[in-house]
């Protein structure tokens, strides 16, 4: 009995917690690690090759440097070119983005707490999900001709579906008995939404919304990339790869 009672004061230490804790900080290191020897191999590749279409990382850094991060402080060391090209695409993205969480909660909830709109929803939705997202782009620039609005909505239309999928099926699986528990408290419609419903989707709501902010940055990227353009991350890249400029052109991938 001693024996097992010290035993427990020792893992009751506070010196002695779970290693597991630890396990974040690991793998953050982990990825460090690997991602800074990739710089170095490629460094060395680069170096060794001495191409001047595969140039090393620490020249690209110069450049993406030069181009938008050396400007005044009161700038926040932007430069012109960041201030007319970087913001206006995050500003798109951002939009875009906006527009895309916003519709798809609350369409993902209506969805998802009916049966019968899920029923009928749920094909449409599926096979939405699967179109590839710049297959969509020339049907905006029909209707909306070359510009932002078609940028934005191209990025919004594209990222809409998986916040509008997982918030349903979030939705649709928020616990019957808790449910039952809510129309015993006699709680409103908007209490059930705000007290259960959106706190048991919130999992899915956030898996949605990370897999829609990555859809968005490839649509920014990609409608900047068409004719109509004068500005953003995809414009800079086609005019220094119109240029031959390559350092900017791996900058601009690299940003």
């Amino acid at each position: 009995m001693r024996r097992v009672i010290r035993r427990e004061r020792t893992a009751a230490r506070p010196g002695s917690g779970d290693p597991g804790r630890s396990t974040p900080f690991r793998h953050l290191l982990l990825r460090v690690l690997v991602l800074l020897l990739a710089l170095a191999l490629w460094q060395a590749a680069a170096q060794a090759r001495g191409s001047v279409y595969f140039p090393p990382p620490g020249r690209i850094a110069q450049r993406a440097y030069e181009l938008w991060f050396s400007g005044p402080l009161r700038r926040g060391f932007l430069t012109e070119a960041a201030v007319g090209d970087v913001l206006p695409s995050l500003g798109r993205m951002a939009a875009g983005f906006g527009i895309a969480a916003v519709a798809g909660i609350g369409a993902g909830v209506a969805v998802g707490r009916s049966r019968r709109a899920y029923a009928l929803c749920n094909p449409v939705l599926q096979f939405a999900r699967a179109v590839p997202p710049p297959a969509l782009v020339p049907v905006f620039v029909v209707v909306l001709d070359f510009g932002t609005p078609m940028q934005i909505a191209s990025i919004a239309f594209s990222a809409v579906w998986p916040v509008l999928v997982n918030t349903a099926e979030g939705a649709r699986g928020t616990d019957p008995l808790r449910l039952d528990v809510t129309a015993v408290l006699r709680l409103n419609p908007v209490e059930r939404l705000r007290f259960l419903i959106l706190p048991s989707a919130l999992p899915r709501i956030f898996a949605g919304l990370r897999l829609s902010l990555s859809l968005s940055l490839i649509l920014m990227v990609f409608s900047e990339l068409l004719p109509g353009t004068a500005n953003g991350i995809g414009y800079t890249l086609t005019d220094a790869q119109s240029r031959s400029d390559l350092l900017t052109v791996w900058a601009a991938l690299l940003l």
